[in-house]
């Protein structure tokens, strides 16, 4: 659809948008867009516009395009995004980053304007990328994994500090641990950096328009509080990885039912000789080697627990496997996997939310 300015003052400096049907009977306003839409689709959406529509207006208005207008305090790029999900659906083929300028738009104007539909999906959508399940962070962190094993989530969920800020906006603790968690994976200096807020559909029109250059990046930073709180909680992780090691990985014992325990010289030797390579893979991944996974407990005990079965190491003749016992495998299985549980369990008291038994309002960040 091609886009216009408006004609004279007073509306002379508004531009048309990509909604602007020539049956349309109500002009909206939002800051410098005009958006000429349908005030049944509105009313049949949203009570609150049902609700504004029915109070009676004066007989003399002024009329933009020969159609009363009606003026939001809401910036341009919500209004547009939440005028596409309402006429076009709010659609996602594939889970993408680049979703979430219209995902934070639409959540907003959906819980303002109460089109309870549209805001499920957003909140289903937002759950799907920072779950409040272990099992919904396994899910994640697949998908986020492309097809040769490269780990891309900024491909497909938006920059954590975007999603913490979204949710404190607009109230929505069950996603700030995984959020947060996210984020304190980065390097300390990258969580201090911050990151930048994302261009607009609107945006890009203007740019258009104007034969304009896209304005300059905004940056998005951390409060203090917030930062403090993504702080400590990498050290918690790091931490808590150091205490597993300890307690199940150094001079651990063989299970109480080990295969190997029969051997003469030296008792279950193989098996002490395996926990100990996983202790040092291990060590390799919390010291940093790993790249960019030096804070993720979440995925270094998955790894522990695959070194169980692969059969890729080298014993420097040919590929093989370790030489644990099926006892002891299963042993550490459970430990890693009890462990595993215990982290996502533990990530709101580490972020700073939960104080023992007592839980701190998760949005009180003054």
């Amino acid at each position: 659809m091609v886009k216009e300015k408006l004609p004279p003052e007073p509306f002379g400096n508004l531009i048309r948008s990509d909604f602007w049907f020539r049956d349309g009977n109500i002009v909206i306003l939002a800051g410098s867009a005009a958006f000429k839409v349908h005030r049944g689709q509105l009313e049949r959406h949203s009570e609150v516009f049902s609700d504004l529509f029915s109070i009676p207006q004066p007989e003399e208005q002024e009329l933009v395009d020969g159609c009363p207008c009606v003026v939001l305090q809401d910036c341009p790029s919500d209004v547009c995004y939440f005028l596409s999900a309402l006429y076009d659906g709010l659609y996602f083929k594939k889970s993408r980053s680049s979703d979430f300028p219209a995902i934070a738009a639409v959540l907003r104007l959906s819980s303002k304007y109460l089109v309870e539909h549209l805001r499920q999906r957003c909140l289903a959508r937002l759950d799907s990328d920072w779950p409040s399940t272990l099992t919904g962070w396994d899910i994640r962190e697949r998908r986020s994994t492309d097809d040769n094993g490269r780990y891309v989530p900024r491909d497909h969920c938006a920059h954590p500090i975007l999603v913490i800020e979204l949710a404190l906006d607009m109230n929505l603790p069950s996603i700030l641990p995984a959020a947060l968690y996210d984020l304190s994976r980065y390097g300390p200096s990258k969580i201090m950096t911050g990151t930048v807020s994302p261009t607009t559909a609107f945006e890009r029109l203007i740019s258009q328009l104007h034969g304009s250059p896209l304005p300059l990046e905004k940056p998005v930073r951390l409060s203090r509080d917030l930062l403090c709180r993504t702080l400590r909680g990498r050290e918690a992780t790091q931490r808590y990885m150091a205490g597993f090691i300890a307690k199940e990985l150094h001079c651990r014992p063989p299970a109480e039912n080990c295969l190997n325990r029969t051997e003469k010289d030296s008792p279950s030797r193989v098996c002490h000789e395996s926990f100990y390579f996983i202790m040092l893979n291990i060590l390799r991944s919390v010291g940093g080697i790993a790249c960019g996974r030096d804070a993720d407990p979440l995925y270094t005990l998955i790894q522990a627990s695959e070194m169980l079965t692969r059969t890729d190491f080298s014993d420097g003749q040919r590929q093989c496997g370790l030489k644990l016992c099926q006892s002891c495998k299963a042993d550490f299985a459970v430990a890693a996997s009890k462990a595993r549980q215990e982290v996502w369990t533990l990530l709101p008291e580490w972020f700073g939310f939960v104080e023992g038994d007592k839980q701190n309002s998760l949005l009180d960040l003054d």
